[in-house]
C-alpha cells in the first residue's frame, strides 16, 4: 500500500456520481482520482500507483469487466470493486470471475461504499504482510489450545495472526476433525472484537426447518409454538465474532438471508417487520469443496465470494505428523485436568505407533484415542499396547468381516481420483458416459478433472460481455 493517505481511482461515466464519490472518499482520508471512461483510467493508472479502483460496469467504449482485466494484465495485486445496477447480481458474479476484489450494487450509500472499499484495503494489506511474515525465519507462533510446531501449522497461525487484526470475512477450509473451531476461536480472541461475544452454530446440527430461525431470530407467532420473541445467533453475537460452522449444508432459503446479511449487516426476524442492523464479523467453515458446490448448484456463487474474503485451508494431521508428540501429550495433560486424574506420559516407542498411523479423522480422532489409551492403561506410562486405533475394535479384532471403507494408505482424494480414471477407462474417454457412471453432471465431471490437472479439449476461455441492461450498472 502507498505511503500516507491510501490513493483510490474511481472511474464513473455520469460526472455528478462521479464528484460525489471522489468528495466522500476525500473526506474519509482517502486520495480520490476520478476518470469518465476506461481509456481515461488505464491513462491515469500508467501514471501513478493507485491502491484501489472503484469501476462502474457499464462504461462508453471499454467496459468495467475489460478495464478490470486490463488492469489486472499490469498489476495482478491491484483490488477493483465493481459497481453494478440492482437486479445485476449475475453480472458482478462474472466480474468476480474475472478478477474483481468486490461489487457494490446500486442504489448504494456512500457509507456502503467506504465499507467496501476499507475492507478490500485492510484485506490487500493482510495478504501482503502476511507473504512477509512466512518469509521471516525464526519467526514463530504460539497460540492458546492450538498445538502447531510444524511449517504448515506455523503457516496457518501467521495467517491468523495478520487476519484477527481486521474485520474481514473468513473462510476455513479443512477436513473434519482438524480443529477449525479452535482457529476460529484463536481469531476472535486475538480480535478488536475480543470482549464481544464469540457465537458457534453448526448448520448440520440444526434441522433445515429451524436454521433460519436460530440464525435470524423470531417474532411471537411467526410459527407454531412461537409464544414469545427469541432473538437469533446474529443479534446475540452482536459486536462480536459469529462462527458458522459447515456453511456448505445450509439450504439456499437461508444463503439468501445470508448474503443479505453480509452485504447490508441487517435482516428480519422470522415473522418480523422490523429491520435489524448488526455489526457481526462472520468466520465460516466447511469441509465441502465449495467450488463443486457450486458447479453442482448446491451453493450460491455470489455468496461464495462474500465469504472467501481472506480463506485459510488447514491440513489433515497425516500431512503435519510432526506434531503428533506434541499433541498427544498436550491432549493427555488436558484429560488429567478434566477428569483430576495423573497425567500419563506416552513412550517413544508409542509416540511412534501414532505417528505411523493414517488419521482419517484428524485430530478428533486423536483426542479419541489418548483419552481411551489414558483411561484403560494399567500404568502411567502408554505403551504401544495401550494404544488402539478404531480400525482395531474388538469387533473388527474379532473378525466381523467389517470391510475398511478405503484401502490401507489410501486418502478420499486419491480415491476418487482412482474412481474417476476407472470410470473415463471403461466409457473409453467418453466424458458424458463416465459422468453417467458415477451419478455426476457433465460439468461436476470436468470441474474434478480439471482439479486433478487433467486438460479437457473442449475448456475455452469465456469472454464476459457487458450486460444488455439500461444504464445505472
Amino acid at each position: 500500500m502507498s505511503q500516507g493517505k491510501p490513493s483510490i481511482l474511481v472511474v464513473e461515466d455520469e460526472p455528478k456520481l462521479r464528484r460525489l464519490l471522489e468528495l466522500q472518499l476525500a473526506d474519509e482520508g482517502f486520495h480520490a482520482r476520478g476518470a469518465e471512461n476506461a481509456e481515461a483510467a488505464l491513462d491515469l493508472a500508467n501514471k501513478e500507483p493507485f491502491d484501489l479502483v472503484l469501476s462502474d460496469f457499464k462504461l462508453p467504449g471499454m467496459t468495467g469487466v475489460e478495464l478490470l482485466q486490463a488492469l489486472k494484465r499490469t498489476n495482478g495485486n491491484l483490488p477493483v470493486i465493481i459497481m453494478t445496477a440492482f437486479g445485476s447480481v449475475e453480472t458482478a458474479v462474472e466480474a468476480m470471475k474475472a478478477g474483481a476484489s468486490d461489487y457494490v450494487l446500486k442504489p448504494f450509500s456512500l457509507a456502503e461504499v467506504v465499507l467496501v472499499i476499507r475492507k478490500e484495503l485492510a484485506a490487500r494489506e493482510l495478504r501482503e504482510e502476511n507473504r512477509a511474515l512466512r518469509e521471516a525465519l525464526g519467526k514463530r507462533y504460539e497460540y492458546k489450545n492450538v498445538v502447531a510446531q510444524s511449517g504448515k501449522m506455523q503457516a496457518v497461525l501467521a495467517l491468523v495472526e495478520r487476519v484477527a487484526a481486521t474485520n474481514a470475512t473468513v473462510l476455513l477450509g479443512g477436513e473434519s476433525g482438524v480443529g477449525k473451531d479452535l482457529i476460529a476461536r484463536a481469531i476472535h480472541e486475538h480480535s478488536q472484537r475480543s470482549a464481544g461475544p464469540f457465537v458457534k452454530i453448526n448448520s448440520t446440527a440444526i434441522p433445515e426447518n429451524l436454521l433460519e430461525s436460530e440464525l435470524f431470530g423470531y417474532e411471537k407467532g411467526a410459527f407454531s409454538g412461537a409464544t414469545a420473541s427469541k432473538p437469533g445467533k446474529f443479534e446475540l453475537a452482536d459486536k462480536g465474532t459469529l462462527f458458522l460452522d459447515e456453511i456448505g449444508d445450509v439450504p439456499p432459503a437461508t444463503q439468501v438471508k445470508l448474503l443479505r446479511v453480509l452485504q447490508d449487516r441487517e435482516f428480519e426476524r422470522l415473522g418480523g417487520t422490523k429491520t435489524l442492523k448488526v455489526d457481526v464479523r462472520l468466520i465460516a467453515a466447511t469441509n465441502r469443496d465449495l467450488r463443486a458446490a457450486i458447479e453442482e448448484g448446491a451453493f450460491r456463487e455470489d455468496l461464495y465470494y462474500r465469504l472467501n474474503v481472506v480463506a485459510i485451508d488447514i491440513p489433515p494431521l497425516r500431512e503435519h505428523k510432526e506434531d503428533i508428540p506434541a499433541l498427544a501429550n498436550f491432549l493427555l495433560e488436558k484429560f488429567a485436568r478434566d477428569s483430576n486424574q495423573p497425567v500419563r506420559k506416552l513412550t517413544t516407542e508409542a509416540q511412534q505407533k501414532l505417528i505411523d498411523y493414517h488419521w482419517p479423522g484428524n485430530v478428533r480422532e486423536l483426542e479419541n484415542i489418548v483419552t481411551r489409551a489414558a483411561t484403560l492403561a494399567p500404568g502411567e506410562l502408554l505403551e504401544p499396547g495401550d494404544v488402539h486405533f478404531d480400525s482395531e475394535s474388538p469387533s473388527r479384532r474379532a473378525g466381523a468381516n467389517v470391510a475398511p471403507v478405503l484401502p490401507p494408505g489410501m486418502t478420499l482424494e486419491k480415491w476418487e481420483e482412482e474412481m474417476i480414471r476407472e470410470a473415463l477407462r471403461r466409457a473409453n474417454g467418453n466424458k458424458s458416459q463416465a459422468a453417467r457412471s458415477l451419478g455426476l453432471s457433465r460439468n461436476a465431471l470436468r470441474y474434478r478433472l480439471s482439479k486433478m490437472g487433467v486438460p479437457d479439449p473442449e475448456d475455452a476461455p469465456e469472454s464476459i460481455h457487458a450486460s444488455e441492461n439500461p444504464k445505472g450498472g
